[in-house]
């Protein structure tokens, strides 16, 4: 016999419902990233013009990702049963790689300069490094809310501020570079951004993986879901347990559930289903859920692959 429980199976997914804060937050990186460009042609700073570059990355990877939560709303077909709600990690992965690039860039430019210092308005640098400071601070403030949500937003919210921390390193930089003369202080700063954009760009890359290799999702105990399953009345066993991540918000779970002869014969299974259901959803935060009920003896008919 096989169940199912969910409470919705609207595609309304974490990133979707902060949409509004990806816009914001694309206009302002926007515009600093023309004001960073300027400045880092004008003023011959390479910091700056490694900041405008990952500030073109965080623009991009909000672009992309606006995109993706847009297609992440059409509805399922036959053909996609979820829709395209996993569109958002393929967004969050590119985003990744984008982050990855700008950081070999920024490297291999703050090597060649460190070896060839060259003259740098250091006035004009350190202007345009405290507006692109001010406006990145203003970002981390809209995007806080929800980058524990979504992974695009979570990508999101670290590329800001990496960017506020990259645009601090300006500033130091240029204030080192006015008083004291030492232009190689901006190769530093570029190398700082560099060190900062690689963590950020793994660890979003790492998560990415993750989803799309299917793996438990975090912070899910599948031991403990296991065991609360199995004090769930009229059940006496559970195999096939898997748990798994559609996309940022969406968690799934489905198992088969071994069930008791009685609860067959008495019609129970109903019960069994919504309190299965209740017990995940209480403890688990998996609206998601599938569950196969089963009669004893009936895994013996099945793939020896069981978890």
């Amino acid at each position: 016999m096989t169940g199912g429980h969910s409470h919705s199976h609207a595609p309304v997914t974490a990133t979707g419902r902060h949409r509004q804060r990806l816009v914001i937050v694309v206009a302002i990186t926007a515009s600093i990233f023309v004001i960073q460009v300027i400045g880092g042609l004008a003023s011959g700073s390479l910091a700056l013009l490694a900041d405008a570059g990952h500030m073109l990355t965080d623009s991009t990877g909000l672009v992309i990702a606006l995109i993706a939560a847009t297609l992440a709303t059409r509805p399922a077909t036959s053909a996609r049963t979820y829709g395209l709600q996993r569109v958002e990690v393929l967004a969050a992965m590119v985003n990744g790689l984008l982050l990855t690039g700008i950081a070999v860039w920024v490297l291999v430019q703050a090597i060649e300069r460190w070896n060839q210092p060259a003259d740098i308005s250091s006035g004009l640098m350190l202007v345009v490094a405290v507006v692109g400071a001010v406006a990145n601070t203003v970002g981390l403030l809209i995007l806080r809310g929800g980058k524990d949500e979504s992974l695009n937003l979570r990508g999101a919210y670290l590329e800001v501020l990496g960017d506020l921390l990259g645009s601090l390193a300006v500033i130091a930089a240029a204030l080192i570079i006015t008083f004291t003369g030492y232009t190689r202080a901006d190769s530093i700063a570029s190398l700082l951004i560099f060190v900062m954009i690689i963590p950020r760009a793994f660890s979003l890359l790492r998560d990415v993986v993750d989803v799309l290799l299917e793996a438990t999702p975090r912070g899910t105990d599948l031991d403990q879901i296991r065991q609360h399953i199995l004090e769930v009345d009229g059940v006496t066993d559970v195999h096939d347990l898997h748990a798994w991540t559609i996309t940022s918000g969406v968690p799934v779970l489905s198992a088969h559930v071994v069930v008791t002869a009685d609860c067959l014969a008495e019609g129970r299974t109903g019960q069994v289903l919504d309190r299965l259901g209740e017990c995940l959803g209480e403890h688990f935060d998996v609206e998601h859920c599938t569950f196969q009920l089963e009669p004893e003896g009936h895994s013996a008919h099945e793939s020896s692959h069981h978890a």
